[in-house]
C-alpha cells in the first residue's frame, strides 16, 4: 500500500489540537507497528542463514590430574603445648613480673613472686638447728669415747680379779665388784652408741628440713616452665596464691594443633598417619598436613569424631584461637579427567563429545571424582590429550556440523 504523506500533510494541518494530538499517538502507534514487523522479517532471513551454518565449539585435551573425594569442615587452632603456671607453695602474690602478651623462655624468664620473709627464717631456724643437733653428735661422740675408755679399764681389772678369785687371793665380794662394773659399763656403751647414733640422725634430720625450706624459698619465685607468649593473666599482686590456682597461662606458639569434628561415617576413611588435612586460616593457605591424631572412639550423642594435625612454625596471623577452613582428603587417586562441563545427558547416558571430519561424535563415558572444574573419567574410550567440547557442547548432537574456534585448546 503506497502512503501520500502529503495529503496526510495537509489533513493534519486543518485539525484542531485535540484531533491533532489524538492523530500524533495514533501514527506513533502506526511507525512501532511497522518496525516491529520489519524485524520481525529481519529475523526471520537471518534465523534461515543460521540453520546452514556450523555450531562453533571450543576443545580441551582430557588430561591426568589428581583427583580427590574429601569432606570441607570448619576446625580449631590450639596451642600444642601450653601451661596454667600456679604458685607451688601458698601465699602472698608479690609482684607479677609479666604481662599478657610477652614472651618468655623455660627455666629462665621470672613469671611471679611469692611473699618469702617467713620463708627466710625459717631457712635461718633450720641452719640453727643444724648448728645445735651437731654439737649434740659431738657431745654424744665425747660421751661415747670416755664410756668406751672406762669400759676398757673395768675390763682389765675385771681380769685381772677373776685371775686373783681363781688362786683365793681375793675375796669373793671384790671379785664380784669387778664383775658388775665391768658389765655396768659393757651396758653405758651400748647407750652411748645409741646415743650418738640417734644425734646423727637428729642431724640428718635438721639437714632434711634445711633442703625443704631453701627449695620452698627458691620456689617463691615461679619461672617459665616452657617457651612460648603470655596468653592469659589470671591473678594479680596482693592476691593470695596457692598451688592450683593459676597466675599465668603460657602457650607455645611454635606448634599449633588444628582440630576438628567429623561425622561418624567417615570414622573408617580416615587414618593417622597417612590422611591428609588442607588448612587455611583467615586467608592464609597453609598447605596440606597429615593426620596426627583420631579420637579413639565417637561421640555417641553428637556421632562425631575428633581428628588433629600439627601445624610447626606457623605463619604470621596462624595463632591458637582461630577458625580454620580444613578440608579432609578421603581419597586421592591419579585418573584421566575432562572439565566437568564437557559432560553431557543423553539418553540417561553421561557422554562427551569429540570431533571429527568436522563433525560432533558422542563417546559414553562412565565418571567418577570430580574436583576443580574437571571430572574424573573412570571408564570409556578416551586417550590422553583427546580434544572434547567444553563450550558449545549444549547446541551439538551426533553428527552436527561444527567449527572448532583456533586458539581454544
Amino acid at each position: 500500500m503506497k502512503i501520500s504523506w502529503k495529503s496526510i500533510a495537509i489533513k493534519y494541518k486543518n485539525l484542531n489540537n485535540k484531533q491533532k494530538y489524538i492523530a500524533g499517538l495514533v501514527l506513533i502507534i502506526l511507525i512501532v507497528i511497522i518496525g516491529i514487523f520489519s524485524k520481525t522479517g529481519k529475523d526471520s532471513g537471518t534465523n534461515k542463514s543460521l540453520e546452514t551454518r556450523r555450531i562453533p565449539v571450543v576443545l580441551t585435551p582430557a588430561a591426568v590430574r589428581t583427583f580427590e573425594r574429601s569432606i570441607v569442615t570448619q576446625g580449631n587452632l590450639e596451642a600444642k603445648n601450653f601451661a596454667m603456671v600456679s604458685p607451688r607453695i601458698k601465699g602472698i602474690i608479690v609482684a607479677i613480673l609479666v604481662d599478657e602478651g610477652d614472651s618468655v623462655f623455660a627455666g629462665k624468664t621470672k613469671l611471679f613472686q611469692i611473699d618469702s620473709l617467713k620463708l627466710e627464717q625459717t631457712v635461718e631456724i633450720q641452719k640453727n638447728e643444724i648448728a645445735v643437733t651437731q654439737c649434740a653428735e659431738r657431745q654424744a661422740a665425747a660421751n661415747l669415747e670416755k664410756v668406751t675408755t672406762d669400759l676398757n679399764k673395768a675390763e682389765l681389772d675385771y681380769k685381772r680379779f677373776k685371775s686373783l678369785f681363781k688362786k683365793q687371793a681375793v675375796t669373793a665380794d671384790a671379785y664380784e665388784q669387778q664383775e658388775s662394773r665391768y658389765k655396768q659399763l659393757q651396758a653405758a656403751q651400748k647407750l652411748a652408741k645409741a646415743q650418738l647414733a640417734l644425734a646423727a640422725e637428729r642431724v640428718h634430720q635438721a639437714e632434711a628440713a634445711l633442703v625443704i625450706s631453701q627449695k620452698d624459698l627458691t620456689d617463691t619465685t615461679v619461672y617459665a616452665p616452657l617457651a612460648g607468649k603470655i596468653s592469659l593473666r589470671l591473678q594479680e599482686p596482693g592476691e593470695m596464691g596457692q598451688p592450683g590456682g593459676p597466675v599465668v597461662r603460657i602457650d607455645d606458639v611454635s606448634v599449633i594443633e588444628v582440630s576438628a569434628y567429623l561425622p561418624a561415617q567417615y570414622y573408617s576413611k580416615v587414618t593417622p598417619g597417612r590422611t591428609g588435612m588442607k588448612v587455611s586460616v583467615s586467608g592464609i593457605n597453609v598447605g596440606q598436613r597429615i593426620v596426627s591424631y583420631k579420637s579413639p572412639t565417637i561421640n555417641p550423642k553428637l556421632r562425631t569424631f575428633e581428628v588433629k594435625c600439627v601445624l610447626k612454625n606457623p605463619p604470621d596471623g596462624v595463632v591458637p584461637g582461630a577458625i580454620a577452613q580444613i578440608e579432609v582428603i578421603l581419597e586421592s587417586r591419579e585418573g584421566l579427567g575432562v572439565p566437568s562441563v564437557a559432560i553431557q545427558k543423553r539418553d540417561n547416558q553421561s557422554v562427551v563429545f569429540i570431533v571429527k571430519h568436522e563433525s560432533a561424535h558422542m563417546v559414553r563415558v562412565k565418571t567418577g571424582l570430580e574436583n576443580d572444574g574437571w571430572i574424573e573419567i573412570m571408564d570409556g574410550e578416551l586417550l590422553e590429550k583427546t580434544p572434547v567440547v567444553s563450550m558449545g557442547q549444549y547446541l551439538i548432537e551426533e553428527g552436527t556440523p561444527v567449527s572448532v574456534q583456533k586458539g581454544q585448546m
